[in-house]
């Protein structure tokens, strides 16, 4: 199945969208997504069960000889344009895109057949270990470090380590980046969640002291690559989502608040605002089917769609959500509004993977313009 820059999704697509838009209207109201978000884990692992056995979103990415559907980039795509309007807090960016594809590119058989099945069930979570404090996301500067299958070192922002039971290292063997598969119940591994912008999105530090990996790919760099480019993609479609549902959330409050005896949505220059807000939203949706369109060709232009979706989905959530906490007005910087999750989702959202202008300066190379 394929979709078009325009969004021409399939009738089987469209019925994805809807079954996960209702599961997570009934699960994952804000109420029920701010006690996951303060759980332990950082997610609710009834919802996550029900996504992976009544819809089967965790399978979706996965080939079937490795216990997978074997669908396209577009049908993971949609879940994650939906689980962006409610700000759902699941594993499935860090176990499902990031590790998953992680284990995939690493062309190691064996660990695809022992570990994809629990992953593509929901019954196994596994994380990516990639960067390091600095946060770059570099392909060649990692925090860890290998001597033989032995790692020190630590990993940071990384997603759902706290409680993965799998991980997927990335480490510097003599100067070049290789993936190690490490069983996080070693003594030499411990990990902790840290505190982040984004309550919703749970990233943690994993420390390494002599623990034992298995060797995955000494090409880690070329994984790497392949890998945050389906993360970009993945994650543009998030912030469509939540960019959307940030706008509609501010329509549906602007044609209730009223001032000078008229709702403050009547006034022209509110107008104004929300139909450019509506603009950008729209242009980020292209920018993001046009990526996933050029992910699932396997076109010439993925890397460069996924770059252009990164910066621009980011971008224009940070927009949508800043100004949405403007027309909110004093209400939207309180803790119990929903306004402010979205702002900060979309400023953490803007980190991951790299900065916006990490992309804009890799673009500009590959062009061959110097400013």
């Amino acid at each position: 199945m394929s979709v078009t820059a325009v969004g021409a999704f399939t009738d089987e697509q469209l019925e994805l969208r809807k079954t996960v838009r209702a599961l997570l209207a009934k699960h994952a109201d804000p109420a029920a997504v701010r006690k996951a978000a303060e759980s332990e884990r950082g997610y609710d692992a009834a919802l996550w069960e029900l996504l992976c056995q009544q819809v089967g979103v965790a399978a979706l990415a996965i080939p079937e000889e490795f216990g997978g559907i074997g669908a396209t980039a577009v049908e993971t795509h949609v879940v994650f344009e939906e689980l962006g309007r409610t700000l759902a807090p699941t594993p499935m960016l860090g176990s499902v895109v990031l590790a998953a594809q992680a284990i995939l590119a690493s062309g190691d058989t064996d660990a695809c057949e022992r570990l994809l099945p629990g992953i593509a069930e929901g019954t196994s979570v596994a994380a990516l270990c990639w960067t390091g404090a600095e946060g770059s996301w570099d392909t060649d500067n990692v925090g860890v470090t290998a001597q033989g299958d032995v790692l020190t070192g630590s990993s940071h922002f990384v997603l759902d380590g706290s409680y993965a039971d799998v991980l997927v290292v990335a480490a510097a063997v003599d100067g070049v980046v290789a993936l190690f598969e490490v069983d996080p119940a070693q003594d030499a591994v411990t990990r902790r969640r840290v505190p982040t912008m984004d309550p919703t999105r749970t990233l943690a530090v994993v420390e390494f002291a002599g623990a034992t990996g298995r060797l995955l790919t000494s090409d880690g760099a070329a994984a790497l690559e392949r890998v945050r480019e389906i993360a970009c993609v993945a994650l543009s479609a998030e912030q469509v989502g939540a960019a959307e549902q940030a706008l509609a959330n501010t329509v549906e409050y602007s044609k209730s608040r009223v001032q000078f005896g008229r709702p403050i949505g009547s006034f022209q220059a509110l107008k104004h605002r929300m139909a450019d807000l509506y603009f950008l939203v729209e242009t980020a949706r292209s920018a993001s089917y046009a990526a996933v369109a050029s992910l699932a060709e396997a076109s010439e232009s993925a890397a460069s769609d996924a770059a252009v979706a990164k910066v621009y989905c980011s971008e224009a959530l940070q927009s949508v959500t800043g100004d949405s906490i403007q027309l909110h007005g004093g209400i939207a910087i309180t803790w119990e509004h929903d306004a402010q999750l979205f702002f900060k989702r979309a400023h953490g959202s803007a980190q991951l993977f790299g900065q916006p202008r990490a992309y804009l300066t890799s673009m500009k190379s590959a062009a061959g313009l110097t400013a």
